[in-house]
C-alpha cells in the first residue's frame, strides 16, 4: 500500500484529498467511529467493545495495559535506542547512530489492541466491514523525540522516516487479515495545539510538510487524515492535504468556515468529536446534538454547504477514552452514536432530496 518517495506524483495537497475522498465513500454520512483510545485491559474485551459499540469498525488501543503514552509507544518499539519512560521518549544516540532498522514491531505490547481485533475479526468474519486505525503524527512524534534530547535536524527527520515505515505496515498487515476492508488511518498529532508558539522546535511550513510527507506513504487505496483533539491552526492542517480531519465540536470552528468550506469542495470530511472527554457526561444526546447543529448553522451563516457539513462528515468521541471507567466509555459511545443516527437522517433526507 505504498506509494513512492514522492508519494503524491506532483499533486496538489487538495488534489491527493479529493482523489482519496472518492476513492472511499464508507467513511462519511454521518458514521460513528471509534475513540484514538479505550480504557480496558483486557484486548478481547476491548476489541468487542470496538466492534459492537461504534458503526465503524475502530482499531482499539489500551495505554492502561501497555502503561503510558501508547501512539509513542507503537512508534518507539520499532525503533532501537528508544524507549517510553514514564510516559515519555528516552533515547540512546549510540544505538540510534548503530541502527537503520524502524519496522512496526506489532509483537509490542503498545499493538495488543490490534492483535486482538484481528483475531476477533477473523473468528466472526468482518472482512468487507470498514476500518478505522491511529498511528502517532510525525510533528507530535517528532517533538517528543527532540524533548528526550535529540537535535531538531535528528529528531524529525527520524521522525517521519518511522511514521512512513509503520504506517505501512500497519496498513499492509490490515489488509493481509481483512483484504477486502476500507481503512482510514487518522494521524494523531495533539502537538499541532501548539505550533503556533514562539517555542515550537518548527515553524509551520515544516510541519505542513512532515504531515504532507507521512500521509504519502499511503496510495489511494486508504482515506488519510489528522486528528487533533485540542483547539488548533485548522488553516495549516488542511494545508497538508489531509482526506480527513477530526476535531472536537468547538464554537471557534466557525472562524475556519472558509477553510471549512473549501475542504468539502474538495470532497473532505470532518469527524466531528460530539461528547467531550473532559467533563461530566450528559445521559442525553439532546445536548451534544444541539452544539453541533448550532455549530453547523452558524457555519452556514459564514458560507459553508449545508449538504456538505452532513454528508461528509464523521461522528466520533471528543477525544481518547483511557482515563474513563469501561462503563463509562460505553455512555460515550452510545451517546456518540445517538448523535451519528441523527446526522444520518439527515444526510439521507439531503440525498433523497438530491435524488443522489
Amino acid at each position: 500500500m505504498a506509494t513512492d518517495d514522492n508519494g503524491t506524483d506532483g499533486e496538489t495537497p487538495a488534489e491527493v484529498a479529493q482523489r482519496r475522498t472518492a476513492a472511499t465513500s464508507a467513511f462519511r454520512d454521518g458514521a460513528s467511529i471509534g475513540p484514538s483510545t479505550l480504557p480496558h485491559r483486557d484486548p478481547v474485551a476491548s476489541a468487542a467493545f470496538a466492534l459492537a459499540e461504534f458503526e465503524l469498525v475502530s482499531v482499539p488501543a489500551l495505554p492502561n495495559l501497555s502503561g503510558g503514552s501508547v501512539g509513542l509507544a507503537q512508534a518507539a518499539a520499532g525503533v532501537p535506542g528508544v524507549t517510553v519512560v514514564d510516559g515519555r521518549l528516552s533515547t540512546d544516540s549510540g544505538l540510534l547512530a548503530g541502527s537503520a532498522r524502524l519496522a512496526a514491531d506489532l509483537d509490542d505490547q503498545s499493538y495488543v489492541g490490534l492483535r486482538a481485533l484481528l483475531e476477533l475479526s477473523a473468528t466472526i468474519g468482518i472482512d468487507g466491514a470498514p476500518i478505522v486505525w491511529h498511528h502517532v503524527g510525525p510533528i507530535t512524534l517528532g517533538a517528543a523525540l527532540h524533548r528526550a534530547g535529540l537535535d531538531i535536524d535528528i529528531a524529525f527527520p527520524l521522525a517521519i522516516r518511522v511514521v512512513r515505515t509503520q504506517l505501512v505496515e500497519i496498513a499492509d498487515a490490515i489488509a493481509a487479515a481483512l483484504p477486502t476492508s476500507e481503512q482510514l488511518v487518522l494521524l494523531d498529532e495533539p502537538r499541532l495545539a501548539d505550533l503556533m508558539s514562539p517555542d515550537f522546535p518548527i515553524p509551520p511550513d515544516h510541519a505542513i510538510d512532515l504531515m504532507s510527507t507521512g500521509m504519502a506513504a499511503l496510495d489511494s487505496r486508504t482515506m488519510v487524515g489528522i486528528q487533533c483533539d485540542r483547539p488548533c491552526d485548522i488553516a495549516t492542517m488542511l494545508a497538508s492535504g489531509p482526506g480527513v480531519i477530526a476535531v472536537p465540536v468547538d464554537g471557534a470552528l466557525v472562524e475556519w468556515a472558509g477553510y471549512l468550506s473549501r475542504f468539502h469542495e474538495d470532497g473532505g470530511v470532518v469527524a466531528w468529536g460530539v461528547v467531550p472527554n473532559d467533563g461530566p457526561v450528559a445521559f442525553s444526546a439532546d445536548r451534544y446534538w444541539r452544539e453541533l447543529s448550532d455549530l453547523w448553522c452558524e457555519l452556514v451563516r459564514r458560507g459553508c454547504d449545508p449538504v456538505a457539513l452532513r454528508r461528509q462528515a464523521l461522528v466520533a468521541p471528543g477525544g481518547g477514552l483511557d482515563h474513563h471507567s469501561v462503563s463509562v466509555a460505553r455512555r460515550i459511545a452510545r451517546l456518540t452514536v445517538d448523535v451519528s443516527r441523527r446526522v444520518k437522517d439527515q444526510a439521507n433526507a439531503t440525498r433523497f432530496a438530491l435524488g443522489a
